[in-house]
């Protein structure tokens, strides 16, 4: 086996509203309250046990919607150009999405979320729980993001989304 080459297998679908490239907000922040419904394959349900007590939860996916890789590109919030692993584009080598939704309700192998920002139809890979103690850090720094003022964030973040 080539120690290069990873596989991955789906555990599931992940279903949203967002049907169409354009209209996809570029993360959770930009859709609160948008909801959707995550399908784990009932082989997986499983896993599922006492993850009702999470009020957010990581979804890992796969960007199969992107068909081109780039190394640099031009993000939304930004006027230059940056290194692809500064951003959370979906035109990395390995396709990995990752966002940070809101858990309401899990009805057997359902999840149903808030804060959705991922393409309807797209394969989940993994669910990680968000653990405060963990994931939550005091002292950010958050690169070229920090010099761009929160009112043009908002407005480039809510692009299309807004049409």
């Amino acid at each position: 086996m080539d120690p290069k080459t990873i596989t991955f297998t789906s555990i599931g679908t992940i279903h949203s509203p967002h049907k169409e490239l354009a209209q996809i907000p570029i993360q959770p922040v930009f859709c609160r309250d948008m909801t959707g419904s995550v399908v784990v394959d009932a082989e997986y349900a499983e896993g599922l046990r006492e993850l009702e007590g999470f009020s957010h939860i990581f979804l890992f996916y796969h960007f199969h919607l992107s068909h081109q890789t780039r190394l640099q590109l031009q993000p939304y919030l930004s006027d230059q150009e940056c290194g692809i692993f500064a951003t959370r584009a979906p035109h990395r080598p390995n396709k990995l999405g990752m966002s940070l939704v809101r858990l309401v309700d899990i009805s057997s192998n359902i999840l149903h979320v808030k804060d959705l920002d991922i393409a309807d139809g797209t394969p989940l890979l993994d669910i990680k729980p968000y653990i405060r103690r963990f994931d939550s850090c005091d002292e950010v720094r958050s690169g070229w993001q920090d010099q761009i003022a929160k009112d043009v964030a908002a407005q480039r973040g809510l692009r299309d989304y807004r049409k």
